[in-house]
């Protein structure tokens, strides 16, 4: 448990770090870091965080006219596999623990990208799951997509998910704005994901989704989704007004709560009076508890269990733009 005591740093002051992991096989930190002017890479760390290495030139496929604005999310894969998603919608791998990277074309070159159009915050892949023989990517705005061939080939997985921007095809192929999509440890083929559009939850590798609000929940709409790795049919999730107002509903940072695989939805109020915003990276969970971070740089904490609490651990950070749990020596 992290005590305020424990906050050290800042780690890569200067960077913007979209988000950061320890990977647990090999130990290493690595962060999807960005400079306004030193532009978009990876950094690595094999002594937690008391010295850093870049990584190589992170390049698009040669002739390609797309332009790498942003490190979005590090995935660890097998061995010294590490995965990155980045805007414009790009996705890459590296062999060699971040050293260098190679951009997966089939994602980027994918026959529907003329489809693809950026949100708010760009057109970034923030999403990267590898589970069940399967990898998942979602970006936003393009929706989410499943490969079954280690990367060779990609499918849309957005049967059922809204594009309510879309008056005229609310449910297009591709063009869903998702938020977040996590695959559950412990289920296989389910997932779950916040939209633009709702909270939604699949059970067959996002062949098919089922939308889960009104039911409890004041808004759709919202940035982050935390689960339970025990509990395949516990969430969380952190609802915002709406697309036009990025600040918690109600007037108090209010966590809700599903215990049966989002039927319904118990609200767990962290404080109030409050107006504020949990970015998509800003929650995390592990087999003891819960933790958002908040732009206004304060951390929470819920330990586990249908009547768990919520602490605060830690306040006056910088906007926090990603959370991670990790076992630290």
């Amino acid at each position: 448990m992290v005590r305020d005591s424990d906050v050290e740093g800042p780690l890569l002051p200067g960077w913007s770090i979209y988000h950061a992991l320890r990977d647990p096989s090999s130990g290493t930190l690595y962060a999807a870091s960005n400079h306004f002017v030193y532009g978009a890479t990876v950094h690595r760390s094999d002594d937690l965080g008391k010295t850093w290495e870049r990584a190589e030139e992170i390049r698009l496929p040669g002739g390609s006219d797309l332009k790498l604005n942003a490190t979005w999310h590090v995935e660890p894969g097998a061995g010294s596999e590490l995965w990155l998603g980045g805007d414009p919608g790009v996705l890459f791998r590296s062999s060699d623990g971040g050293v260098t990277f190679e951009p997966i074309t089939s994602l980027i070159e994918h026959p529907t990208r003329e489809r693809w159009q950026p949100g708010a915050g760009g057109m970034c892949c923030h999403s990267f799951q590898v589970a069940d023989g399967r990898l998942y990517a979602a970006i936003s705005a393009a929706g989410g997509f499943r490969s079954e061939d280690a990367g060779e080939t990609w499918t849309p997985i957005n049967k059922g998910v809204a594009a309510d921007f879309f008056p005229d095809n609310p449910f297009p192929e591709v063009g869903q704005c998702v938020h977040k999509l996590l695959v559950h440890p412990a289920r296989e083929g389910r997932l779950w994901q916040q939209n633009h559009c709702g909270v939604y939850r699949s059970d067959d590798h996002g062949d098919t989704w089922e939308r889960l609000e009104g039911n409890g929940l004041p808004s759709g709409f919202g940035f982050p989704i935390a689960l339970d790795p025990s509990d395949p049919d516990v969430a969380y999730v952190v609802p915002e007004v709406s697309g036009e107002q990025h600040f918690t509903c109600d007037g108090r940072l209010g966590v809700y709560r599903t215990s049966d695989g989002g039927a319904s939805w118990t609200l767990e109020s962290l404080a109030e009076p409050a107006w504020a915003a949990v970015l998509r990276e800003g929650a995390s969970f592990d087999e003891d508890g819960v933790y958002i971070g908040t732009q206004g740089g304060s951390v929470w904490v819920r330990t586990t269990g249908e009547n768990g609490t919520w602490t605060e651990l830690a306040r006056n950070l910088p906007p926090i733009l990603s959370v991670e749990v990790a076992d630290w020596p």
